[in-house]
């Protein structure tokens, strides 16, 4: 008595009578379909079809068929997904939740695998129950459980060899794990003659990809892997038909690893500045990466940010910053504290260093040029020259003591004198007439030697007795 391919696949999957009768109810009508329909916004949710590197297996029973799908779903917050495996016998896997989180379209993997130990023929589908409920299209498979008995009989019929080797290029790769291909599988399957070949490649026991070939002599067959985490394993190339052969274990291993890391950054030689004459303090100090990146970096001066910027790093190195000079106020007056704070891909870093008090700076003077104001012509009576007074103005920045000396001729007149001076301040020299001559001539000079050096220059003068009265007038 032959069963029905549903019954037969119902066995397959070990389904009972009552399951197998109760494969109508998963199809629902539209009037059950409505009634589940919320007037709630609910994320929308897509599924795709699923898939198998094993759709119509040949092979030793039992098999395992790996089957995984993939979940789309837009996100708005928190949600749970719910979801459930469909068989072609009317049963159904256990119902999974996953809880997910977030904002925006978010892309959701699942798998399961399915063991057959006879023929059968069936479909799978992934069922999502929440937030939404949405059943992929039906994915249909077969299992053809192969007689080794029957194959050997065959091999000696068709007195067919058949033989396979396999490695993996490279056998250890040390590099980023991005998207692509970075250990590629290679094979190379040998018939003693023309053949039509069906195998599969085997990655850590579970079936990955299949083919037929045609194959006269010898033929290279592959395929690679994209990793994403580091690994390690082996890869198997397995001749189904005609015949039946595997090939060497080829080993592989994976180490993830950055190509290009993430620079780190430091900061270091912060130097700081008062200006008293100012009032203002500055600063600099040295920022280092170390691989190509841009660093932000901000200054702080006494807890507030004053300054922020970003310097450029084409292969790493230092670069001196600089913070201009800051006007001081109130407290911060009488010192304080400036920071730098450095921000790379990886790393924070950041520096501190106290700055000096503002003192008030010491008060400066400066001259003006020596100008004659007076002459005095009673010498002329003596037979000299008449006398000379000068004048000159002491102008400081605030109340100092200042010497100064004059210099005539050259030669320097007297000792140091002090004036109190607090603004401007008039000073005066004179000097008596030259003997035996109707004028005097010469330079004068104001030399200031504290607080601080100054000096008005050197003036020519000329002063000239006034010719004789006429005494027969």
């Amino acid at each position: 008595m032959k069963s029905s391919p549903l019954a037969r696949r119902a066995a397959a999957f070990g389904a009972s009578a009552a399951m197998l009768a109760g494969m109508v109810g998963l199809v629902a009508s539209p009037a059950q379909a409505a009634t589940t329909a919320t007037s709630k916004a609910k994320p929308k949710v897509s599924v795709s079809t699923p898939t198998t590197a094993d759709r119509t297996y040949e092979g030793a029973c039992p098999a395992k068929i790996d089957f995984s799908a993939k979940i789309k779903i837009k996100l708005t917050g928190k949600t749970t997904l719910a979801y459930r495996w469909l068989h072609g016998d009317g049963s159904a896997s256990k119902v999974k939740t996953i809880k997910l989180n977030g904002k925006g379209t978010k892309y959701v993997r699942v798998s399961q695998a399915n063991t057959f130990g006879e023929d059968v023929e069936g479909w799978e589908a992934l069922q999502v129950l929440s937030p939404r409920k949405v059943t992929s299209k039906k994915s249909h498979f077969s299992v053809t459980c192969s007689d080794p008995k029957v194959i050997e009989k065959d091999q000696l019929t068709k007195s067919v060899r058949v033989s396979a080797r396999a490695w993996a290029s490279p056998s250890t790769y040390v590099g980023s794990c991005t998207p692509g291909d970075k250990v590629d599988f290679g094979g190379v399957i040998r018939v003693s003659e023309p053949s039509r070949v069906k195998y599969r490649w085997i990655l850590n026991g579970r079936v990955v990809d299949y083919g037929y070939t045609k194959v006269y002599s010898s033929k290279r067959v592959g395929f690679g892997i994209s990793p994403r985490h580091s690994q390690r394993g082996y890869a198997q190339l397995e001749v189904l038909r005609p015949g039946h052969a595997s090939s060497n274990r080829a080993y592989y291993k994976v180490i993830c690893k950055d190509e290009a890391p993430a620079p780190r950054v430091s900061v270091s030689g912060l130097v700081t500045a008062t200006n008293h004459d100012t009032c203002a303090v500055s600063a600099h100090a040295n920022v280092s990466s170390t691989a190509r990146g841009r660093v932000e970096y901000a200054w702080k001066l006494n807890g507030r940010t004053v300054k922020t910027d970003d310097v450029w790093f084409s292969h790493g190195g230092t670069r001196n910053v600089q913070l201009g000079e800051q006007e001081l106020r109130g407290y911060a007056t009488k010192g304080g504290r400036i920071t730098l704070t450095v921000s790379g891909p990886r790393n924070t870093d950041s520096i501190t260093q106290s700055y000096a008090a503002c003192q008030a700076p010491e008060p400066k003077v400066s001259v003006s040029g020596v100008s004659v104001a007076g002459q005095r012509n009673e010498m002329c009576a003596d037979k000299r020259g008449p006398g000379v007074d000068f004048q000159a103005t002491l102008t400081s920045t605030g109340p100092a003591t200042v010497k100064y000396y004059w210099v005539i001729n050259g030669k320097r007149e007297h000792e140091t004198l002090e004036r109190q001076v607090n603004g401007s301040l008039n000073v005066t020299w004179g000097i008596g007439g030259t003997h035996g001559a109707s004028e005097t001539t010469g330079s004068v000079e104001l030399v200031v030697v504290s607080p601080n050096a100054a000096s008005s220059g050197s003036t020519a003068f000329t002063a000239t007795c006034p010719p004789k009265a006429d005494a027969s007038a």
